[in-house]
């Protein structure tokens, strides 16, 4: 388990860490998901949603309808997972589900108008805090970052 460090200093100041340890690209990227993920999850749920949320509704919007298998491919939600979020979406009228035409034992999921609302809400609330996330970074230090990011985790989907 990854501990925040700073959390642990009464000054709020970091413990000293072993030169090791900070120029490990593995530990560096751990530590920055693990404060990523608890940021994200608490802005989220200030605006009443959760990833998972944000990733079927930007799912929608970007690549349009689509089944619950399809749209577990895209935003990387297990299948068994996808019904409940599926769920919870509906409840809200986010997106909207018919029988697929083609294929009627399946269904096919639209973004409702009020998702298309609620998802550029969620942009917001995310733009914000990746503002936070990244504020030492300048704007073209940030672009590099998301494309190297972005490199090596294609590198390592296609090796999988």
């Amino acid at each position: 388990m990854i501990r925040d460090e700073a959390a642990d200093m009464p000054d709020g100041g970091a413990l000293k860490t072993p030169d090791r340890l900070r120029g490990r690209a593995s530990r560096l990227l751990s530590q920055l998901t693990t404060r990523s993920d608890r940021l994200v999850a608490e802005a989220l749920a200030g605006a009443d949603a959760r990833k998972w949320h944000y990733a079927v509704l930007a799912s929608l919007q970007e690549y349009g309808p689509g089944s619950q298998a399809e749209l577990s491919r895209r935003s990387g939600i297990y299948r068994s997972d996808m019904v409940s979020v599926l769920n919870e979406l509906a409840e809200r009228d986010l997106v909207l589900r018919a029988p697929d035409p083609v294929d009627r034992r399946r269904n096919v999921i639209t973004i409702s108008p009020r998702g298309r609302r609620h998802l550029r809400r969620l942009d917001e609330v995310l733009d914000d805090l990746h503002d936070q996330l990244l504020a030492p970074l300048s704007p073209a230090e940030r672009d590099q970052f998301v494309q190297l990011l972005t490199r090596l985790l294609d590198h390592h989907a296609r090796g999988s």
